[in-house]
């Protein structure tokens, strides 16, 4: 029976909109989807709102160097955010972006409620500033040695290492991410809120349970050390929004990235005739609950509830933090092919395997989680393939073929052994415990596949008068099988979908445990779920790989468009096996039935060489003949099917038009070797 109906409203940290979704950044996405679609099966009224983080200076930076403006950049961010999210399960109610019309009302709106009441101020402070770019650098573009743990390579915000915030001029041995200059020191006004006025109210909230333990422990120490004030401006140049009545000062995308959460759900209050204030005002009686990274746990749980506060709106319900996501017991590489994107995942996977693996490790605290390759791979083999879908294919063979798709009227009490773990399980989703409730929930398949052993229904299928028996048997396996398909569905919802349509048993609910099917017909079996080999995974690694070099592509911006990064190192002894050697073009020819072939004779002083080369977008045959160039002359004839290739011709460019073919000086001879 499913408790009385709650008014949620929960969200996800906003992703930023200049680069594409990872899966350490699913890690968190799944979580929360995983606990709003339990709310929902629960039937509660759960709305999961999230938005592109859409305003800041690596946004510009980015749109230079790829030579588009900030609004195109963000607008494909966003459909190829938005693409990711949903073919990994991820069911917002709505997705928006930062920069909004709602996004900068309600900044503007609680900005100058908090300004009125007294808690902004302004001063003059010196600021990092890049001599060479000529700009005021942004937190995230200094890096530089911890002040607090003395950790180097840490951004000018704060320690990922120690969780320390600071201003980037504290940072030790600073660099400017820009230009890599020193940068110095420049006198500014900006404009500040006046944390401390809130003290006493967080003391209260973080006492009443708002957060985890251990985040409102280290909260406490913060204040403990006394409150400073936050700086909530920026100077120009910076991609985001003006502050009212202050030309050249922006607010830094720390303070309008939470209002996100706002102006998304009022995107969606507007789309669906639903009343904004009776959800954000301060006497509502819904729920907010925010999830994050513990890297952001101080803005969500001290300047976010503070400027709430502060602006007359209510505060969240709660803010539950988890921990980082490490690959193999390391932190996520690029250079190790461990540095997964979303998109590449989903290339190579099925998108229901890693929600499952992350739902087994995830619990409700800040621990860091290992997404173990080899465990990964063993784990899904063995619970998804080999015990869930299991089930359902060990006995829906004999329902199809024997007795006309149709389950008897039988039931056993194993379905009510189910029926009564799933309060318990239940607990397990609404306290974040899903490691817990994967293994119950397993433990429970484990009987079902053994009651199904025990009954060895192949063996008396064998015996026409025991064929009832068998259509018992299955019938029960089966009510089993869509009880666990329920009690997974907020992990595993294209599982659950496919499995209501082979059950025949419509949309099922929480409500749907206790109402199994007897005198059903159900449809043909298909498979559910196929073992992962491991050379799924080896691809995965070798396109992330290939990932790094696109994405070092788009950093060297569009003045080094034609540039690649350098390729992988090789010994003195790999590179004397070339024999390079000055070649004369003598003829050239295109390719018939070729788009880009041509088919060049080489003099290369001893001896003629017929060599094929993808020349013919970039010269015409005619440009050819006569010139000089280097070819690789102890390359392994090729067979081709235009004939043999017996070399190849060094040229430079970054495609097939753009091409150079390498021209040595004159005194050059055919047959000269390249040294």
């Amino acid at each position: 029976m499913s408790p009385i109906p709650r008014q949620i409203v929960v969200t996800s940290a906003l992703p930023y909109a200049n680069g594409p979704i990872h899966i350490g950044h699913m890690l968190e996405y799944v979580q929360t989807d995983i606990w709003a679609r339990f709310q929902k099966l629960r039937g509660h009224e759960c709305t999961y709102v999230c938005a592109d983080d859409a305003h800041g200076t690596p946004i510009m930076l980015r749109a230079q160097a790829e030579g588009i403006t900030p609004e195109a950049l963000i607008e494909r961010m966003h459909k190829e955010h938005l693409q990711d999210f949903s073919d990994f399960g991820v069911a917002f109610d709505n997705y928006y972006s930062t920069h909004s019309d709602e996004n900068r009302y309600f900044a503007e709106l609680i900005y100058t409620r908090l300004r009125d009441a007294g808690h902004i101020r302004t001063r003059v402070i010196s600021q990092a500033y890049d001599p060479k770019a000529e700009m005021f650098l942004p937190d995230r573009f200094i890096k530089g040695e911890c002040p607090n743990c003395g950790t180097a390579d840490q951004y000018g915000d704060n320690c990922e290492k120690c969780g320390a915030t600071y201003a980037p001029t504290d940072l030790k041995n600073p660099i400017s991410v820009v230009s890599g200059e020193t940068p110095i020191e420049k006198d500014s006004e900006q404009y500040f809120f006046k944390l401390e006025d809130f003290e006493d109210m967080l003391k209260k909230w973080f006492a009443d349970g708002h957060v985890q333990a251990e985040i409102a422990n280290k909260m406490n120490e913060w204040l403990d050390e006394g409150l400073k004030d936050w700086d909530i401006s920026r100077n120009a140049p910076y991609w985001g929004f003006e502050i009212p009545d202050a030309p050249g000062k922006y607010f830094y995308v720390w303070l309008e990235a939470p209002i996100g959460y706002m102006a998304s759900f009022k995107n969606w209050c507007d789309t669906n005739g639903q009343d904004f204030d009776a959800y954000w005002s301060t006497d509502s009686k819904a729920e907010l609950h925010h999830f994050i990274g513990k890297d952001i746990a101080r803005f969500h749980t001290m300047f976010w509830p503070a400027m709430l506060h502060g602006a007359g709106f209510r505060k969240p319900t709660a803010v539950y933090c988890h921990g980082f996501l490490t690959v193999d017991g390391q932190k996520m590489s690029k250079s190790r092919g461990t540095f997964i994107m979303a998109r590449t995942y989903l290339d190579h996977l099925n998108p229901e395997y890693l929600r499952y693996y992350f739902a087994a490790k995830l619990g409700p605290g800040i621990d860091d989680i290992d997404l173990n390759l080899e465990d990964f791979t063993t784990r899904v083999n063995s619970d998804l393939v080999g015990k869930l879908v299991n089930i359902a294919s060990r006995c829906a063979g004999f329902i199809n073929k024997r007795f006309d798709g149709k389950l008897s009227a039988s039931d056993d009490d194993l379905n009510g052994q189910y029926l009564e773990a799933a309060e318990t399980i239940a607990g397990f989703y609404e306290n974040r415990e899903f490691g817990k409730a994967m293994r119950d929930i397993m433990a429970l398949a484990d009987k079902a596949n053994q009651y199904i052993d025990d009954k060895q229904p192949w063996v008396v299928i064998k015996d026409p008068q025991r064929f009832t028996e068998v259509q018992d048997v299955c019938s029960v396996g089966l009510n089993c099988f869509r009880q666990l398909v329920i009690l997974l569905k907020p992990v595993l919802p294209k599982l659950a979908e496919q499995a209501e349509e082979f059950l025949n048993c419509g949309e099922l609910s929480w409500d749907d445990l206790d109402k199994p099917l007897l005198d059903h017909g159900i449809n043909r079996f298909k498979p559910l779920m196929t073992r992962i080999e491991p050379v799924f995974i080896e691809r995965m690694i070798e396109a992330t790989k290939a990932d790094l070099i696109a994405e070092q592509k788009i950093q060297q911006g569009p003045s080094d468009a034609s540039i690649e990064p350098v390729a992988a190192e090789i010994n003195y002894d790999d590179f004397a096996k070339l024999d390079f050697r000055i070649a004369k073009i003598v003829a050239a020819k295109r390719v018939e039935k070729s788009d880009r072939l041509l088919q060049l004779t080489l003099d290369i002083g001893t001896e003629t060489r017929n060599v094929f080369a993808g020349l013919s977008n970039a010269y015409k045959p005619e440009d050819l003949e006569g010139k000089l160039t280097v070819m690789v002359a102890n390359l392994a004839p090729r067979k081709m099917r235009f004939g043999v290739s017996e070399g190849m011709v060094l040229a430079a460019g970054s495609g097939e038009t753009d091409l150079y073919i390498l021209n040595p000086d004159s005194g050059a001879k055919p047959g000269m070797r390249v040294r």
